[in-house]
């Protein structure tokens, strides 16, 4: 039986939210034109659409926030976030900027040409389309195992160190500006990776002499995987295990939306002084002075205190354990899952539970709809909306391997209850699931579909 962890916390402030009726939730679906995106918050009872700065902030925190320091140049918010970037990454030099897709656009902006090719386990959303605009081509080389949704690796985010090699050979490491991996592997489950794969990939990249950069948004969570799962961790701190894995890196981009519990917020860091001037440069234009980087003074202190709390030992192990709570629910009641449970999300094998829709009838949007209009839940899509692509050579649109709908827990939010009914109102859906049916575009945009596509009901 499921066992949900004690908060870590108590609560001190809340805030209401309502479930309205049926027939209020199908017609915001339909104003909506069927994206979850589109609907008002104030229509939402239990909100999964994302774990990007929805978290509760802690005490500290919002004491923080009263210190900001908002002058233009030379904050003193941006000394004390400078202390906990350099405690905790390491690296010579750092940029704060609004969120993370700000630093994915920087460093395409500065490094990636026409043609040019991006490895890493499994690229997101906005370093995909980053990539993309700029003529280049990101491509995926996570272990086969991740595509397997009921096997149990426990680092599932790895990269193949064996395809890594045959593709740096086959497309010439000068056609490669830099190569990423993902931690932990949102895209692909959740799912963790360990240090051995990282030091492995580190060692392949420097031997071809391309620039390790690593997308930190769920950095802590990973760390506390390698600490609970990796032989030789058990012993040493999640602040510590941090240390080592972006000692392995050249760089890094990172939104501090997820494991720093802010509301906005990002990072670039690297080591390189004359790729940092070029990025200091960019972002001058797009963001703002080097020393608040599109951040208001007490975003800058809210982050140097949310980079240290998403550390503690207590409240990761509290955050694991009420996603590994909901991942034993769901499978309870007959919901195909992706397994073990990742850090920060279920995501639902909505191509297993509807296997009776195509690729080309958006499976899992489909799902993310019929969980609303069941329960007033917000989850995502991460499928054939988000991900298909036309392929450059061909012409021919290219599918993911799998079509997920993803339930991100929000830091310090829900309760052990607002997780029983999410179960609850999926145990429904299950019973009727061979009765749903897809959807198809009346608008999608060339990049990031999901953010404003209108669909309809086939």
């Amino acid at each position: 039986m499921a066992q949900h962890p004690p908060e870590p916390f108590r609560i001190k402030m809340v805030e209401p939210i309502r479930l309205i009726d049926s027939a209020a939730r199908e017609n915001a679906l339909k104003k909506a034109g069927y994206n979850l995106f589109a609907l008002k918050a104030e229509d939402i009872f239990i909100d999964l659409l994302t774990d990007s700065g929805t978290g509760a902030m802690s005490n500290r925190q919002w004491a923080a926030i009263m210190l900001g320091d908002e002058s233009y140049a030379g904050a003193r918010s941006y000394f004390r976030l400078d202390e906990a970037v350099n405690d905790i990454f390491g690296f010579e030099h750092w940029m704060p900027t609004h969120q993370g897709r700000a630093a994915e656009g920087i460093l395409s902006a500065i490094l990636v040409k026409e043609g040019n090719y991006i490895p890493s386990n499994m690229h997101f959303d906005t370093t995909d389309a980053n990539i993309r605009s700029r003529g280049g081509r990101p491509t995926n080389l996570v272990i086969d195992e991740a595509y397997d949704p009921a096997n149990m690796h426990p680092f599932k985010g790895n990269m193949d160190i064996a395809k890594l090699k045959a593709f740096i050979e086959e497309i010439g490491a000068e056609n490669i500006p830099f190569g990423m991996m993902t931690v932990t592997n949102n895209a692909g489950g959740g799912q963790p990776v360990s240090m051995e794969n990282m030091c492995a990939v580190a060692d392949v990249y420097k031997s071809y002499n391309i620039p390790f950069f690593i997308d930190a948004a769920r950095y802590a969570e990973n760390a506390y995987f390698i600490k609970m799962r990796e032989e030789g961790y058990a012993e040493k701190s999640p602040t510590e295990i941090t240390q080592e894995m972006f000692a392995l890196a050249d760089g890094m981009t990172m939104s501090a939306k997820k494991d720093a519990i802010v509301n906005i917020g990002g990072l670039l860091c690297m080591r390189d002084n004359d790729l940092f001037v070029q990025a200091q440069n960019e972002l001058i234009m797009r963001e703002g002075f080097p020393t608040y980087g599109g951040l208001a003074g007490r975003d800058l202190d809210a982050m140097a205190v949310g980079l240290r709390e998403g550390l503690e030992e207590s409240y990761l192990a509290y955050r694991l354990n009420q996603t590994a709570y909901l991942n034993d629910l769901l499978i309870d009641v007959g919901v195909p899952v992706i397994q073990p449970a990742g850090g920060h999300a279920i995501y639902i094998d909505a191509g297993a539970l509807l296997p009776h829709l195509s690729h080309a009838e958006f499976p899992d949007q489909a799902l993310a709809v019929e969980l609303y209009r069941e329960g007033g839940i917000r989850g995502v899509e991460l499928g054939s909306v988000m991900f298909s692509h036309e392929d450059p050579d061909t012409g021919e649109m290219v599918y993911p391997d799998l079509e997920l709908v993803r339930l991100a827990i929000p830091r310090r939010t829900y309760t052990q209850s607002h997780l029983d009914y999410i179960a609850e109102t999926m145990s429904k859906i299950v019973k009727r699931a061979d009765q749903i049916g897809g959807y198809r575009f009346t608008y999608a945009p060339q990049f990031l579909k999901h953010f404003t596509a209108k669909f309809e009901p086939l």
